[in-house]
């Protein structure tokens, strides 16, 4: 959340917004004082208002990777002391992190994870008088970057067929992904709009004060992709205008707030119209229809398979079944209303002894219309489903193998089932959500709180193509398009205790909690390669302590800083459901995907003058992480191992903070790790089956493809104040 308004999507503003007033991390379910309801929890970024008095900054920025960047920005009054502005603009490039080899092509890019884009951001504050402030905001941010090649961390048996068809080297043949070196013949252009403007009213009302949050928000990203990360050319995205995401969300926010001398009340409305226009393709390359025939017909006597076969088995002419450029054309437009009403009060029982009690109702309806297309007709597997088709391949292969080559020539993608196919789906939740806490303190410097709060996330639609054995999401492998696409809502029932403590003369702070969670109907985000599935998972429990630590020590401006987390996260220990195929079978009784056990954090700042009118600061700071698994189906190779990521920075600068220059650096020790690991589209098999639910690493055939994290990057920053 940025200056009170929600953004849908995680990251989609947390860009460069300028200069910050605050940034807030509140943990656990919340609903009870915002607009909009979370599960786990709230980042509510707050930028710094016009000013009435003149003030104007700029910087600029040279790194390492050729980064470059400027910004600057600007306050004051407009209109005496009742309208004041502030501008803030900002630009910045960089070269990739990763080198890109394209092969034969069509693809010429060199360099993948690059970076670059540009905002502008203006402010209006308006004080008409001493019982009301109006504060208007309008923001653009525009990205035009390569985005996202993959690197190999292990390479699988199928890598000599992608050789054989790219006519060189398809993928790293001994997997070492810290050479940063993508293996891509196609492009991987990224084009991502963020818009919007909002308007808060603050209103002082004899009963108290009303507060109004109007926004309109409008997200775009349109993409390209290499879809099976190799220079063989099986699998693309084409951005081309029909391969985008585009969010337009109205919104509309009141609260009105009081207090009197035992109670702090607030009541609250919000609803929000969200509209979700996306248009998908997925489209063979040059080499899909030899690299998949190779794979149906390869051997251990034969491993690169025979040319042709599908063309053999279907009877048609070569690379006709698979045309090169056609594919899945599909449309899905979701529309979301959300309507809420929340209220957060809280009892001052004594001086020292408070209770807080908090309630929410929510009514979300959401609708998906969907309209699928095969620009090819699917005439691949088509022929392969007439009785026709299938005693030619039985011939061929024998009877016990045409379920197998009927699946893999009838992947969602070129099933001509899902052709002219328009379905249309509604659901809506209505849920109560809220929050209760009793809070003491023993002393000015001691303060301790234990809480519940039950906490919902909405269901919705996956926007994607999914088949079974009859048309259910229960159903076994088959090729029968499913209608209902849904997952349901997510809950959590939150449990806390915890203490504050100012000490020593407020020289020291130091905060802990212990904490206990269990959600159920967890919506996990599965990464498939070539798209994002949303699976629910029927319990996940979290419990563990968080604590963290400042301490303004006797040294002048000297500060120690560290935090601590310690996390037990597990899946239940229930079979998914709706997982024929087992394969996410390690999940029952695991650790959560992405969920380290431990970790923390430490940093010393410290500042100190340098002769009459300079001023010195020095900051280092370190992130712990302990290991987890990247992947969202636990597969032992996409194991991140333990590491820590060091930051610095020394400035020097006038004491009066009107100049001011820093060398910098990220991940100063170059600590190798991943962001997310994931199988390689059509690339080998986990072994896992209907009939095998444990993990063998010897039938592990899978290439294992990871975006990785950043690299160290340093540089040096000027800035300047007016």
């Amino acid at each position: 959340m940025i200056d009170g308004v929600y953004r849908p999507r995680n990251g989609v503003g947390f860009g460069d917004l300028g200069e910050m007033e605050r940034i807030e991390v509140l943990k656990g379910p919340q609903g009870t004082l915002f607009g909009k309801n979370t599960s786990a929890g709230v980042i509510n970024v707050v930028t710094k208002e016009p000013e009435f008095g003149f003030g104007a900054s700029a910087e600029v920025t040279l790194g390492n990777y050729d980064a470059k960047g400027v910004a600057a920005s600007v306050t004051g009054p407009l209109m005496g002391d009742k309208l004041a502005g502030r501008l803030y603009v900002a630009a910045r490039e960089r070269d990739g992190f990763n080198d890109v080899i394209v092969g034969a092509g069509p693809s010429a890019r060199k360099q993948d994870a690059d970076q670059n884009f540009y905002t502008v951001r203006g402010q209006l504050l308006f004080i008409p008088d001493d019982q009301a402030t109006f504060r208007f905001i309008a923001d653009y941010s525009r990205r035009d970057e390569n985005c996202c090649g993959a690197v190999q961390i292990r390479t699988g048996p199928t890598a000599g067929i992608l050789n054989l068809l790219s006519g060189g080297t398809a993928l790293a043949p001994t997997a070492n992904p810290y050479d940063r070196v993508a293996y891509s013949n196609r492009g991987a252009p990224a084009k991502i709009e963020d818009k919007g403007v909002s308007l808060q009213g603050d209103i002082d009302l004899p009963i108290g004060t009303l507060t109004s949050i109007s926004a309109i928000r409008q997200w775009r990203t349109d993409n390209g992709q290499d879809s099976d990360f190799t220079t063989a050319d099986i699998t693309y995205r084409n951005k081309d205008g029909t391969n985008y995401s585009e969010f337009t969300t109205y919104s509309q926010e009141l609260r009105l707030a009081g207090k009197s001398d035992k109670f702090d009340w607030m009541i609250g409305a919000f609803l929000a119209d969200e509209r979700l226009e996306n248009r998908a393709n997925f489209l063979f390359g040059n080499q899909y229809e030899q690299y998949l025939g190779r794979l149906l017909s390869r051997s251990a006597a034969n491993p690169a398979g025979i040319p042709n076969f599908i063309a053999l088995l279907l009877n048609r002419a070569p690379n006709t079944s698979f045309t090169p450029g056609q594919g899945l054309y599909d449309r899905y437009d979701q529309r979301a209303k959300t309507v809420a009403l929340f209220t957060n009060e809280t009892w001052h029982v004594t001086d020292a002894f408070e209770i807080t009690a908090g309630l929410r109702y929510t009514v979300e309806k959401k609708d998906l219309a969907t309209f699928q297309t095969n620009s090819d007709g699917g005439v691949g597997c088509g022929t392969a489903l007439t009785p026709a088709g299938q005693a030619r391949m039985a011939g061929i292969v024998g009877a016990a193998a045409v379920g197998t080559i009927v699946g893999n020539l009838c992947l969602p993608w070129a099933n001509p089932l899902f052709n002219g196919r328009g379905t249309s789906q509604e659901r809506t939740d209505k849920e109560w959500s809220g929050t209760i806490k009793a809070s003491y303190r023993f002393s000015p410097e001691v303060f301790t709180y234990a809480s519940f709060a039950r906490g919902y996330k909405g269901g919705g639609f996956n926007l994607d193509r999914t088949q079974s054995s009859n048309g259910l999401p229960s159903g076994g492998s088959g090729v029968t398009p499913i209608y209902d696409t849904s997952f349901p809502a997510e809950f959590v029932d939150s449990y806390e205790l915890g203490m504050k403590n100012t000490l020593f003369n407020r020289s020291v702070l130091f905060n802990v909690s212990l904490f206990q969670q269990k959600f159920t109907d967890f919506q996990l985000n599965t990464f498939l390669g070539t798209s994002f599935v949303v699976r629910s998972i029927p319990e996940v429990t979290s419990k563990g302590v968080d604590a963290d630590f400042m301490w303004f020590t006797p040294v002048r401006g000297l500060v120690i800083q560290s935090g601590f987390t310690y996390a037990d996260t597990k899946y239940g220990k229930q079979p998914i459901p709706n997982d024929p195929g087992n394969a996410l079978a390690l999940l029952p009784g695991s650790n959560l995907s992405l969920a380290p056990k431990y970790s923390g954090s430490a940093s010393v700042t410290y500042e100190a003058s340098v002769g009459d009118n300079l001023k010195a600061r020095f900051n280092i700071g370190a992130k712990y992480s302990s290991e987890y698994n990247t992947g969202s189906d636990l597969f032992p190779p996409k194991l991140q191992k333990a590491f820590t990521v060091v930051n610095g920075r020394v400035g020097l600068g006038s004491d009066d903070e009107r100049w001011a220059v820093e060398l910098w650096a990220q991940n100063l020790l170059n600590e190798k790790y991943m962001q997310v690991a994931f199988n390689g589209p059509l690339q080998g098999g986990s072994g896992l089956s209907a009939t095998q639910n444990t993990y063998n690493p010897a039938l592990d055939t899978i290439t294992y493809n990871a975006f990785l994290g950043a690299p160290r990057t340093y540089g040096v920053t000027l800035r300047s104040k007016f």
